[in-house]
């Protein structure tokens, strides 16, 4: 979906300053949240596309007033109580219903380890091979959905070069709403900076995508 969030070619936000020196989180809480992703994550009540998605929710003033993991929080909030895991009077107070039934998560602190380190792959075996080669020539298809979608909006309607593909992965534009995989071939993009930022870019630039094949069309 066109929002806040996909940020990339926008002016007006600042400098980026690298920091070489920046922790892995800048506050206990910060950790805290990446912990109660997790935790909360494995009752499979949504995928990590879902996630995505309902961080794009966000309004926009909110969500460029909010931290990395502000985000993250309040689209954890979003989701624990639409799925039923629990409720919103429950989530302000922070204590469970009078009667509710306690439940115990599978995902223990002994298991984050080994999780963490191997991963959730998104590669999929595919029925059919690519419809494009590496060296192809190909255009982003000019689309706005109102769901999620991993092209970003700078790309779209621009000419670009394959130059890799990667196999079949799940397809987050149907997975963030629930409606399946459907693993698709992706491709790694590469486009002239001037192709997506005009004249002024260097010409001596360029900008590497990973795109899914529907987002693509050929030349």
């Amino acid at each position: 979906m066109n929002g806040v969030h996909d940020m990339g070619g926008m002016h007006g936000l600042g400098v980026l300053e690298p920091d070489g020196d920046e922790p892995v989180f800048e506050a206990r809480w910060e950790a805290r949240v990446l912990a109660l992703t997790l935790a909360m994550g494995s009752w499979g009540r949504w995928n990590i596309d879902a996630m995505r998605h309902q961080r794009e929710l966000i309004p926009g003033p909110e969500y460029l007033r909010m931290s990395y993991y502000e985000r993250w929080l309040a689209a954890l909030v979003e989701l624990t109580a639409s799925s039923g895991l629990a409720t919103p009077a429950e989530l302000a107070s922070g204590q469970p219903a009078p009667g509710a039934s306690k439940r115990v998560p599978s995902f223990t602190a002994e298991k984050v380890r080994g999780a963490l380190e191997q991963g959730r792959p998104s590669s999929r075996e595919l029925n059919h091979g690519p419809r494009f080669a590496v060296g192809a020539e190909v255009r982003v298809r000019n689309f706005h959905p109102t769901g999620h979608t991993r092209a970003p909006r700078y790309v779209r309607g621009r000419l670009g070069q394959i130059v890799r593909y990667h196999g079949g992965h799940v397809f987050p534009d149907s997975h963030a709403h629930f409606l399946g995989e459907r693993p698709q071939p992706l491709y790694g993009v590469r486009f002239a900076a001037r192709e997506l930022w005009g004249a002024q870019a260097s010409a001596r630039d360029e900008i590497h995508v990973d795109l899914w094949e529907s987002y693509l069309e050929p030349i």
